[in-house]
């Protein structure tokens, strides 16, 4: 918004004299530095978390939207007993610090924006009501622990679809733009602009909006499994968004981009803003939220942001090294998956002590902080593998 309003009153402003030869433009000016926007959106959001998390989790604690303390896993039924009455929906506090840092500073008109804070908002409204249901189910007396598995995936497939088409055409509009006004000829890979190269796989319609669905509804549900233990899910979305900072400025750089061989998305530089607000946003949730925590994200945090993360490595075409970068994430679900697999087909075995894998380690005798720390290390080293394979490969 505020990017926006530059362009809009650019020239009144550097006709505008303070201080002799020093304008009202020089002093507003950093904001066509997209890595100062960047920067600015993480302090943002950072702040915006800090200095709302007391009132915020005060007012949870109020309204008692709190943790239960109560797991179906015997084995578990200690530690999440400790856990109890912990206000949950922190989620809450790390959408609205992102949602009002990217207004703020990024460029709204930028269709990719505009569709990250769509799915910013549809995520967070799903994991919302879910989260209310399941701790209101007491008082209402009705038995329904949250959204059943199949409205919850209704929800995170349709936003992904949506998405998917609205990205590709977006992508198809700017080619057919391109040769009515006889620019250089670009090409479209996954729905978005770049120069021609010979080395990228042209994906049809269909496929590409199919890995839209499968990154944004795979990546939502497995930092959703994820977040099991004091700062475990928002430490590894700060690490994971790191990295992402890194691609999507060389994505969204043309000079850069062709240094590394990589497509050139128009205006995917622009999303850096939104992770530079990610990591903001999770860093001020993981000061609340470091053991012992005072507050968990729930459903409303991590649905939305695993559907960011899997939205912008689709819009950015790196689909395979981000994945590579959430190994950590995909372990998760994966464990989970493998365990109810192997549990049905054998008629009660199981493969892991419990699953999600990171409470496998925690029974086999880690302490929590053991567990959460690192995991944080193996997903440092999936960035930095990640990262050097841009170059390597």
């Amino acid at each position: 918004m505020l990017y926006w309003l530059l362009d809009i009153y650019r020239s009144r402003l550097d006709s505008v004299d303070l201080f002799g030869d020093f304008t009202l433009y020089s002093l507003v000016r950093l904001l066509d530095e997209l890595e100062f926007r960047v920067l600015a959106a993480a302090t943002l959001a950072f702040l915006i978390v800090l200095l709302l998390g007391p009132r915020t989790i005060a007012k949870l604690r109020a309204l008692k939207i709190g943790d239960t303390g109560v797991t179906d896993a015997v084995a578990l039924r200690k530690h999440a007993e400790g856990k109890a009455n912990v206000p949950t929906m922190g989620g809450v506090l790390i959408v609205g610090a992102i949602f009002a840092s990217v207004i703020l500073l990024a460029d709204v008109r930028v269709a990719y924006i505009y569709m990250a804070l769509i799915l910013l908002v549809w995520m967070a409204a799903v994991g919302s009501v879910d989260d209310w249901l399941k701790l209101t189910a007491a008082r209402r007396g009705d038995g329904r622990q949250g959204l059943h598995a199949w409205e919850k995936l209704v929800f995170q497939l349709g936003i992904g679809v949506l998405i998917g088409v609205f990205a590709y055409n977006r992508g198809e509009g700017e080619q057919s733009l391109n040769h009515v006004l006889n620019l250089p000829l670009q090409s479209t890979y996954h729905g978005a602009s770049y120069a021609v190269s010979e080395g990228l796989i042209y994906l049809s319609k269909p496929l590409y909006v199919f890995i839209t669905v499968m990154m944004i509804a795979g990546l939502s549900n497995a930092v959703n499994i994820t977040d099991g233990m004091d700062g475990l899910a928002s430490g590894l979305v700060v690490i994971v968004s790191i990295g992402l900072v890194v691609m999507t400025l060389i994505a969204g750089q043309e000079v850069w981009a062709q240094r590394l061989l990589l497509p050139y998305i128009v205006d995917s530089g622009e999303l850096t803003v939104l992770i530079g607000a990610m990591i903001g946003a999770c860093l001020g949730f993981l000061w609340w939220n470091c053991s012992p925590a005072q507050v968990f994200m729930g459903d409303t945090g991590s649905l939305s942001l695993g559907a960011l993360l899997g939205y912008v490595a689709v819009v950015i075409r790196q689909e395979l090294l981000v994945l590579l970068m959430c190994g950590v994430f995909i372990a998760e679900i994966g464990s989970v998956v493998m365990q109810v697999a192997y549990f049905k087909s054998t008629g009660g075995k199981r493969i892991f002590r419990c699953a999600p894998y990171h409470h496998h380690l925690h029974l086999g005798g880690w302490r929590e902080q053991q567990v959460v720390s690192r995991l944080w290390i193996v997903g440092v080293i999936l960035v930095i593998a990640a990262l050097a394979l841009l170059k390597v490969r």
